[in-house]
């Protein structure tokens, strides 16, 4: 990709794009199949800043990387909006919400305990997302199934993550080589946007990630170096780790972390590292925002056991922020570093018909990971109670008809009706569903 193809705006258009972004930020609930499906319809349907191939591309791209792909997708079409300081702007917009409010019920957890309050908000926001999940599902397959190949690839799909527990990057793997070596037929446009369309510099590839790696790190080497004798150059060292290992998902690296945090490291209970997830699934943002409430609990305990085991005061609660903080830098300032190195490929790479249809093939494969998400978040939000069944290589999540959630089951028809008859925004629907709510639990 050209530096050219970025957009060059001005400083009131960056403004306008920011509120746009920050608006994204602010109701990206439900993970990332409810975060993309939102974007779509902000940056796609609405403005029109991507096109549903370059959207689909970048969604295919951003699937391959580390890290919170819904982020990285913002980013990414950030900086194709404005360049660097677009993708920062997007970026943090989309994620920075949701840190704020994930810190502020970190310190209401570890102080009082769970509010009904935000339990009730929540549960409606919930299956909000639901309904919202389920439209974007059906869109974008409308937009991207073109034959039955696609078809059949987004159904196995399905079937290897929900039936087979099979992993995510071999999923993508096996799309992208079905994809690869499939029939392609060279048309006269894409041969020209081939030729039209140079490979980025290698070098400026190369300066971007020395550049990226020393902004990521440098800080997080000197906090070890002055905060050693304490839990916090532990929790850089292990999310610095999980940030370049997190492929598969989010639900398979979540629950990675879950183990790590729990069973080797102690800083959480089981208990509360459900509670984090919950949380974190309720909450505007990624979902791997939960690193910064495991930082926050972790440094907050180290601090009281360091004060001789008492909340003198608000120390704890000042350096559980810093260990959220750190938890936060660790997690996603490298989000950054794969966007501004690998983004200039992804037009490259669309320009060569072998590659196309390779990523052509996990957009079809993402239907059917879409689906998955969708499922496995309905089932949770339905039912309070899901299991998983596991016979031989397969595996199906089962709920427990007796606890089943009626009033969320009803608040998601009415949000079902809002979205696909009356066509309200996303925030608006939430809106509806957050009071929804709270109504039905003062009843």
């Amino acid at each position: 990709m050209r530096e050219s193809d970025v957009a060059d705006l001005s400083a009131k258009s960056i403004f306008d794009d920011l509120t746009v972004w920050l608006k994204i930020g602010f109701l990206s609930f439900g993970g990332p199949a409810a975060q993309i499906a939102l974007m779509h319809r902000e940056i796609v349907e609405k403005r029109h800043w991507l096109s549903e191939q370059q959207y689909l591309n970048a969604l295919s791209f951003c699937l391959l990387l580390p890290g919170p792909e819904a982020m990285q997708l913002a980013t990414y079409a950030g900086w194709r909006r404005a360049g660097l300081a677009g993708g920062l702007l997007a970026g943090l917009s989309f994620f920075g919400p949701g840190a704020l409010v994930m810190l502020a019920l970190a310190i209401i957890y570890i102080l009082f305990g769970d509010s009904v309050f935000l339990t009730s908000l929540f549960s409606g926001i919930k299956a909000a997302v639901v309904a919202i999940v389920l439209h974007s599902l059906i869109r974008i397959a409308q937009r991207t199934m073109t034959d039955i190949s696609d078809w059949s690839v987004a159904t196995l799909a399905f079937i290897g993550i929900f039936f087979l527990d099979l992993s995510f990057p071999l999923i993508l793997l096996a799309a992208a080589i079905f994809g690869f070596i499939s029939k392609v037929s060279i048309k006269n446009g894409t041969a020209d946007k081939q030729r039209n369309t140079a490979q980025p510099s290698a070098t400026r590839t190369l300066i971007t990630v020395v550049v990226g790696l020393a902004i990521w790190l440098l800080p997080l080497l000197v906090m070890a170096l002055l905060a050693r004798h304490t839990v916090l150059p532990e929790l850089a060292q292990f999310f610095a780790k999980l940030a370049v290992v997190t492929f598969g998902g989010a639900y398979a690296v979540l629950a990675y972390m879950g183990q790590e945090v729990v069973t080797h490291h102690h800083w959480l209970s089981t208990p509360e590292m459900m509670d984090g997830l919950g949380l974190a699934e309720t909450t505007p943002g990624p979902l791997i925002l939960v690193t910064e409430f495991v930082g926050f609990i972790a440094a907050y305990r180290d601090a009281l056991v360091a004060s001789g085991g008492t909340a003198i005061g608000t120390s704890p609660v000042i350096f559980g922020c810093v260990g959220a903080v750190v938890a936060l830098w660790a997690t996603f300032a490298p989000c950054f570093l794969w966007i501004f190195s690998a983004g200039p490929y992804v037009e490259w790479i669309n320009a060569r018909p072998r590659w196309n249809n390779a990523l052509h093939g996990i957009t079809a494969a993402i239907v059917g990971v879409i689906a998955n998400l969708s499922a496995w978040f309905a089932l949770h939000v339905f039912f309070s109670k899901v299991d998983l069944v596991e016979k031989g290589i397969f595996q199906i999540l089962i709920p427990d008809p007796i606890s089943v959630e009626w009033s969320v089951l009803l608040i998601a028809c009415v949000c079902g009706l809002l979205i696909f008859w009356r066509k309200l925004d996303s925030w608006k629907i939430i809106a509806v569903a957050a009071a929804l709510g709270l109504g039905v639990s003062n009843f």
